[in-house]
């Protein structure tokens, strides 16, 4: 007989791996050079402009530049530093120069005694809508393209994009 019984990083792997959602999954070492990327989805590697292969080991700061706004990395580095969700806007960029806004919702992954062990992080490629914003900094941006993947119910049960 097989093994049934999966941890949840398994379980999180299986799901995401064909997901049209960016999934990436790192270790809970905030402090330089951490954290380190343990597993990315397909989407996520199309997202950044790498391959999977190259993406593992690194840290996810490769993607930051010129216009990555130090106010919104000092939010997420707390969040991430306090155990926290953290839910905004970087602008991030890709190996050609090219850039791109992501809207990242990371949530802190603990064990069974409640320490963090893993920073689980969906994104997407979000533009600037045109026009007045109509309230709040939701209202800025929106996806930059529309997946009817099968995900999407279960990303709407974990608060994945909802903004609070």
């Amino acid at each position: 007989m097989g093994r049934t019984d999966m941890t949840a990083l398994e379980v999180i792997r299986a799901l995401a791996h064909d997901s049209a959602v960016a999934i990436v999954i790192t270790d809970a070492k905030v402090e330089k050079p951490g954290p380190t990327i343990l597993y990315a989805n397909a989407a996520f590697a199309r997202l950044v402009g790498r391959t999977v292969a190259e993406l593992l080991g690194t840290n996810p700061r490769f993607m930051q530049g010129r216009e990555t706004r130090r106010p919104a990395l000092d939010q997420f580095a707390q969040a991430l530093a306090t155990g926290e969700r953290f839910h905004g806007y970087l602008t991030n960029y890709r190996p050609d120069g090219g850039k791109y806004v992501a809207e990242i919702d990371c949530h802190p992954l603990r064990n069974a005694e409640g320490r963090v062990e893993y920073f689980l992080a969906f994104e997407r490629e979000v533009v600037r809508r045109r026009g007045r914003p109509w309230g709040g900094t939701a209202s800025r941006f929106e996806p930059a393209s529309v997946s009817d993947d099968s995900l999407t119910p279960d990303l709407k049960l974990l608060g994945a994009f909802q903004h609070r």
